[in-house]
């Protein structure tokens, strides 16, 4: 096969690349819309964008705060919405008012004198960054057309748009959802339903799911198989990821997971394990010849942990995962 129709989303799924750990987000964000014909390579950058608006965002992106474009067709390409998070505020503005409004920004300036307001649900970013790669704009658009159409058909309070890069090219479709910091991949237009119905009972999608973007890669991992440990008996409910109480559980892999459904709480134990990965990351790699090494992370034991220290606790309660 050509390299023409291979894609590395393709290549990464073969190869047994796994989502879980993968969800590695910046919890600070600045998004802020922007035509998407107009968008370049940089996932801040549009072609027709005045330089003090480029540089500002240049600036505010090396001061920590993750910045980028995001398009709907129903958005004026001469209004811009903007959105802070982890702050959940919105922000729409004229063009003319950006550079005053990112240097407030920048400054760290009150922003009190711009009208802002509330987003009027979570919002939802799909990368369709065909310009990054070409994955993304084959499976991204798809995918977001899907969630935008069901998102409009049944009217639910998400707001959906497209994005530029949002990290992870091999697993698109990708998306990100604020301000929980939800990663997703893999996405395909028959999952989009599912998603959108679990985001708004405000739990996350598993068979898509990354992990949450506040946590370590091995954090993730053990997250997400605590998740479908209690998926698989009926239940869904909130975790929470406990870090390691001392080095030699660190050194097993082990990791305590508090959760709640209902009245109902418990612990479990899920140790995860590194591995060594051979895959493409973009599809810009395929050309590069073999593809690189990489650590990922997976879980091969969940248990009900009966005791602090999960290190000690009897293997044969363990239930082994691939």
């Amino acid at each position: 096969m050509s390299d023409s129709h291979r894609f590395c989303t393709r290549e990464s799924l073969a190869c047994g690349d796994p989502l879980a750990g993968s969800a590695a987000h910046a919890e600070r964000n600045l998004l802020l819309s922007w035509p998407s014909a107009k968008w370049q390579r940089n996932l801040r950058q549009a072609s027709d964008m005045p330089e003090e608006v480029s540089a500002r965002l240049e600036a505010i992106a090396e001061a920590g705060r993750r910045v980028n474009l995001i398009h709907r067709r129903s958005q004026p390409s001469e209004r811009h919405c903007l959105y802070l998070m982890p702050e959940n505020r919105r922000y729409e503005l004229a063009r003319e008012e950006l550079p005053t409004f990112l240097a407030d920004l920048q400054q760290d300036e009150s922003l009190a004198r711009w009208a802002a307001s509330h987003p009027t649900g979570p919002v939802l970013l799909c990368c369709t960054h065909g310009k990054k790669d070409k994955c993304c704009a084959k499976f991204g658009f798809a995918a977001y057309k899907a969630l935008a159409d069901a998102v409009d058909s049944q009217e639910l309070p998400l707001e959906v748009w497209e994005s530029t890069h949002l990290g992870g090219c091999r697993f698109a479709a990708s998306a990100v959802v604020f301000p929980a910091l939800h990663k997703y991949g893999r996405i395909t237009p028959e999952d989009a339903p599912s998603l959108l119905a679990s985001e708004m009972a405000g739990h996350p999608y598993l068979p898509c799911y990354r992990g949450d973007s506040r946590l370590s890669p091995m954090q993730q991992c053990a997250q997400v198989a605590a998740l479908e440990w209690l998926a698989t008996r009926g239940i869904k409910g909130e975790v929470s990821v406990a870090q390691p109480t001392n080095e030699h559980e660190s050194s097993q892999g082990w990791l305590v997971i508090r959760w709640r459904g209902g009245s109902d709480t418990g612990r479990l134990a899920v140790r995860c394990e590194p591995r060594m990965l051979r895959r493409y990351d973009t599809c810009a790699d395929l050309d590069a010849g073999p593809p690189s090494a990489s650590q990922v992370w997976v879980a091969t034991q969940v248990s009900v942990a009966q005791v602090e220290n999960p290190a000690f606790m009897n293997p044969a309660r363990a239930t082994p995962r691939p």
